[in-house]
């Protein structure tokens, strides 16, 4: 996650989520538009990009090289499960999660890009639950406030000890 940002009053600042903004902790009519919005989109994004592998899949089928055609689906699937399944650690535990294969950016390039279907497919499947990413930025924006709150509570206690003390 990034630095965190704070509110007027010193408490910590909720981080913004792609497509929501900050409209996520409030969860106002603004948040549930975009939730409805991003799933379709996402669902749209999802149709194009199967099309277009379809497509792909089609004219390596004319060119009469039926084993190869097998082989490309079947690359093509893979590909798709292994980014399916990584877009969905990241949108459910986070980036920093990540190890072994699936923290390989860019050695593994070629694989997510066939595989974004998959991908497209798990952030529409997120969206329907919640806006991608939330859960685990609500949990860092609850611990934060939860610290920030407990904090202040402790200086306003230590502060009237004090001006007791004084008067005293």
């Amino acid at each position: 996650m990034r630095t965190t940002t704070t509110t007027a009053d010193g408490a910590p600042a909720p981080e913004p989520i792609r497509f929501f903004g900050t409209t996520w902790v409030d969860r106002d009519a603004a948040y549930w538009l975009r939730r409805a919005l991003v799933s379709l989109g996402a669902l749209a994004a999802t149709a194009a990009g199967a099309l277009l592998l379809r497509l792909g899949v089609s004219g390596v089928r004319l060119s009469a090289a039926a084993p190869l055609t097998v082989l490309l689906s079947l690359a093509i699937g893979i590909c798709t499960a292994l980014a399916g399944l990584r877009n969905w650690k990241i949108l459910t535990e986070g980036r920093d999660s990540l190890t072994g294969w699936m923290a390989e950016d860019k050695a593994l390039a070629g694989v997510w890009l066939v595989g974004s279907v998959g991908a497209l497919a798990v952030y529409f499947l997120r969206s329907l639950v919640e806006a991608p990413g939330e859960g685990l930025r609500r949990a860092v924006h609850d611990q934060r406030t939860a610290t920030w709150q407990r904090r202040r509570a402790a200086r306003a206690e230590r502060d009237a000890r004090k001006a007791a003390r004084r008067r005293a």
